[in-house]
């Protein structure tokens, strides 16, 4: 039968960022850190999302309009103070972190006790910022990195922005794949509940010890 394409406002990808952003404007002076904060393909300030938030810093790996700290998501406790913010979120951050288990601790450390991070990736989606283009996460994706032993309950997860794949070989484990609903979006609320577990849990590697290579600039400025 005919596709029919939804409102992607009324997707629950979409509806589960509202609810977080709705848990930051009412709160009491909350201190904010967005991860991935630079201007890239045209993105606003993310400040706008979060009226009257005045304790609020924009972290990039790299410098530009938007970042107030050039930092590594993979070394957040070296760039801000233990248990600094109440909100931590990141929006398509996630699938270029080489080890996202190791910026959950990172997250955990820099939050303070029920505190609440937000993470929006991609269970599907297209290769891109190569190099630096590593995973795709499902809805138990959640649980892995958010979980006791990082010190975190998952609040809520859902996935979102439905969409179908067509296979271009004729190969016979794929011919039905068109089927089958995927999802281009995730959207996951953690609330820290404890320090991570040091004697459990430990990864000192960042990504320069495996690769010489940085996440990409992009070959002309973004507008805007």
């Amino acid at each position: 039968g005919r596709l029919r394409r939804a409102k992607s406002g009324d997707d629950p990808y979409h509806r589960m960022f509202a609810q977080f952003r709705q848990m930051v404007l009412v709160a009491e002076n909350p201190a904010v850190l967005e991860i991935g904060a630079r201007n890239v393909s045209a993105n606003h300030d993310g400040r706008d999302r979060f009226p009257g938030v005045s304790d609020y810093t924009g972290v990039d790996i790299h410098p530009g309009q938007y970042v107030d700290v050039v930092a590594d998501a993979h070394q957040l406790g070296k760039a801000f103070p233990e248990k600094r913010f109440d909100f931590v979120y990141s929006i398509s951050v996630f699938e270029h972190l080489m080890f996202p288990w190791k910026a959950a601790m990172e997250i955990n450390e820099i939050l303070k006790p029920g505190g609440h991070v937000f993470v929006a990736t991609h269970p599907a989606w297209a290769s891109h910022e190569l190099p630096w283009d590593f995973w795709r996460y499902l809805h138990h994706s959640a649980h892995s990195l958010f979980n006791s032993v990082t010190g975190f309950e998952v609040v809520a997860v859902t996935e979102g922005l439905p969409a179908r794949m067509f296979s271009l070989v004729r190969d016979p484990a794929a011919q039905y794949m068109h089927l089958f609903q995927m999802h281009q979006g995730i959207a996951i609320i953690a609330k820290k509940v404890s320090n991570y577990d040091r004697e459990r849990l430990r990864w000192d590697l960042v990504p320069a010890d495996v690769t010489d290579t940085l996440y990409p600039l992009p070959a002309t400025k973004p507008a805007g």
